[in-house]
């Protein structure tokens, strides 16, 4: 299995993405998936997307990018954390299933 290069973004890279930090790893640990985490700003996803599998934001998305991007509130509001979870599983195994 290849090692996923995730990409966790906040509108600052500060806040909110250390705690979607902390519950995405805890969800690929428990889901044995293999990713080294980048924590960064949105507005550095352009430049970082081709070193990486997937994008996981707590902002709004100001663009579009060449790699599946999450939308991650729910592990900010607790609303639909479940099926938030199962996409990030689903999506990350999914890349790894084609690399």
């Amino acid at each position: 299995m290849k090692k996923l290069n995730v990409l966790v973004a906040c509108g600052a890279g500060i806040a909110t993405s250390t705690v979607v930090m902390s519950k995405v790893e805890e969800l690929f640990k428990k889901n044995n998936i293999d990713a080294n985490l980048d924590q960064i700003k949105i507005a550095e996803a352009s430049s970082k997307q081709d070193g990486a599998d997937m994008l996981i934001s707590t902002t709004v998305l100001p663009t579009t990018y060449k790699i599946p991007t999450i939308k991650a509130m729910g592990f900010l509001t607790g609303i639909d954390m479940d099926k938030l979870e199962q996409q990030i599983v689903d999506t990350a195994k999914d890349i790894q299933s084609k690399k």
